[in-house]
């Protein structure tokens, strides 16, 4: 199994999985001809992909799902909460073939497991994901205000992780959002600020981690160095080991041997 990303960030995500000759991708919240620039740079092509999975209708992630379905024939996979979101703000597209799934039951997409996991943030049923080929596990946290035990239990034990680390707290109670903006992004329905991220991190059974990558970062509110020495903290490491997720690059292919 392998991983990529094709953005990580407020602008837009999308991160690719890939088990053999199963590819899917995780969100879809940028321009579907971007997109397809972007897969291109990783060497795929959207007919290639076997599904699209949404974690939750907020337009970094989802504002493009149903239209890129639509127009590469390529089914969504999305939570009852999300599709009813996302239908009444009009992104949907009659086109485009969905499933619906939910946090508790595993899917099974060709040589792909899928777990969803629910999650607290301010979106209608947002879930993140644990994928599996059966020999190794990537866990995927993007969007959460707080950790939970769910969380902790779903994610221990993972060879990889791509986890959020979207503010550093002082710069964003320092910067300029206003005042109600800022207690949304860190309340407990928000976004995990870096220390939140390396006690969540901590908190885990770490002994089978191959890769650790920080993810969703605020480029008003962080720094890629204070995300990598945060989660480096909580594994012992050189900062340097620590991936990040960027908007404008995301990260190249990383393999899970």
């Amino acid at each position: 199994m392998r991983f990529a990303s094709l953005a990580s960030g407020s602008k837009g995500n999308c991160l690719v999985v890939e088990a053999g000759a199963t590819r899917v991708l995780l969100d879809c919240g940028l321009a579907p001809r971007e997109t397809e620039r972007r897969l291109q740079r990783l060497g795929l092509v959207p007919a290639e992909l076997s599904a699209i999975l949404i974690t939750h209708e907020h337009e970094d992630h989802a504002g493009h799902a149903f239209a890129f379905a639509a127009l590469h024939g390529v089914p969504l996979c999305l939570s009852y909460g999300t599709r009813a979101a996302l239908e009444e703000a009009g992104k949907t597209n009659a086109a485009a073939e969905f499933r619906l799934i939910d946090g508790r039951s595993a899917q099974a997409l060709d040589g792909l497991e899928v777990r969803p996991f629910t999650v607290p943030h301010d979106a209608r049923e947002p879930v993140q994901f644990v994928f599996s080929d059966g020999a190794s596990r990537l866990g995927v946290l993007t969007d959460i205000g707080a950790s939970t035990a769910h969380v902790e239990a779903t994610l221990s034990g993972c060879d990889a992780l791509v986890l959020e680390c979207n503010h550093d707290l002082p710069l964003l109670w320092g910067g300029g959002y206003p005042k109600w903006l800022k207690e949304r992004i860190a309340g407990p329905f928000g976004h995990l600020d870096n220390g939140a991220a390396e006690r969540l991190l901590g908190a885990l059974d770490r002994t089978r981690l191959q890769h650790v990558v920080c993810a969703h970062l605020s480029e008003q509110n962080n720094r890629p160095e204070l995300a990598r020495a945060a989660l480096a903290r909580a594994l012992g490491c050189d900062p340097d080991w620590v991936g990040v997720a960027t908007q404008d690059e995301g990260f190249g292919w990383r393999d899970l041997r």
